[in-house]
């Protein structure tokens, strides 16, 4: 068992293309290459483990590229119950300038079997446990239902865990109607996948839905935390941050359940991802943060504490 069980449904093989210049319709010398065992929920435990958190992975793996990830999280020594896919694991392509927000482009993976699913809940199942949490984070393969999704999530509620779910679009709202202790979007995510207007409108749906509380990421203007007992928390982002933000909502995502998890009120909670989410912006790479830039941060916070809400002792998750 584990205090934390991180479930990537859709991994992949990230590859970064470092460019001089993104362009379209030309031919683009490449300066750099890297490969790395990605997708979010991955990127998700490997700052938990900057953060001295030791965490699970489950992951959904199959043919070479699955192969890649399999070795990649063994020599880096991280704890994985990996599940045989029976196909080939999807691969996805950033391309990174120091002008542009980066280009990705990400393949939609295969549809997962019968016999898939039942492990996945299984491994939850086996691994999570009361007071620790599950974080579900990324996309879904392709033909994946809402009742699939629903019973990730129904599977963690009933091993005791605090359920985190990071997710867009159809399985956001299905997260949500499973009643998911925390989901998390984007502000652009919420929006498309609510149908709503405007940001209030998009998270009352989600609350209404049934979960229990929504974060909503603002990139640098910072994080929202709505909760379903009209509890609320704004943090602002912290300034003059700049580098590649792919892969900071995971790493805030990281930051948020390590200090509930060390049993942080939620407005030291929501800070603690936005100086995580910032550290990772500084890293060339998604999934990384050296823990010696977030006292700098953290520091860099304090110097705008006139632009902080004022605190509130209030809590997410008790154990």
């Amino acid at each position: 068992m584990a205090r934390v069980v991180v479930l990537t449904p859709n991994p992949a093989v990230d590859v970064t293309y470092r460019v001089a210049q993104q362009l379209v319709g030309a031919t683009v010398r490449v300066l750099g290459v890297q490969r790395r065992a990605g997708g979010k929920g991955i990127n998700v435990v490997r700052v938990l483990r900057s953060l001295d958190v030791d965490a699970l992975a489950v992951q959904p793996l199959g043919g070479a590229t699955g192969e890649a990830i399999r070795n990649q999280l063994a020599e880096d020594e991280i704890a994985a119950v990996n599940i045989d896919a029976g196909q080939e694991t999807r691969t996805t392509v950033a391309v990174v300038d120091d002008m542009e927000h980066p280009t990705l482009y990400a393949e939609p993976g295969g549809k997962l079997s019968s016999r898939v699913w039942v492990q996945l809940l299984d491994a939850i199942a086996n691994h999570c446990e009361p007071g620790g949490f599950l974080v579900i984070a990324g996309s879904y393969p392709p033909g994946t239902t809402s009742n699939q999704i629903g019973s990730l999530v129904a599977e963690g509620r009933a091993a005791g865990a605090f359920v985190v779910v990071d997710a867009s679009g159809p399985a956001l709202i299905a997260a949500a109607n499973a009643a998911a202790h925390l989901v998390k979007s984007n502000e652009e995510e919420l929006l498309e996948a609510s149908g709503s207007v405007n940001l209030e409108s998009g998270i009352s749906q989600l609350l209404t839905l049934g979960a229990g509380a929504v974060l909503i990421s603002r990139g640098p203007a910072g994080l929202e935390l709505v909760s379903a007992d009209g509890a609320r928390e704004s943090q602002i982002g912290v300034p003059g941050v700049f580098g590649n933000p792919t892969g900071a909502g995971d790493a805030a995502t990281a930051g948020l359940v390590s200090a509930l998890l060390g049993g942080a009120s939620q407005r030291t909670a929501l800070r603690r991802a936005a100086i995580t989410g910032a550290a990772a912006v500084l890293s060339p790479t998604a999934g990384e943060i050296l823990p010696s830039d977030l006292a700098v941060l953290d520091a860099r916070l304090d110097a705008f504490a006139d632009q902080l809400p004022t605190p509130k002792d209030s809590s997410l998750h008790k154990t």
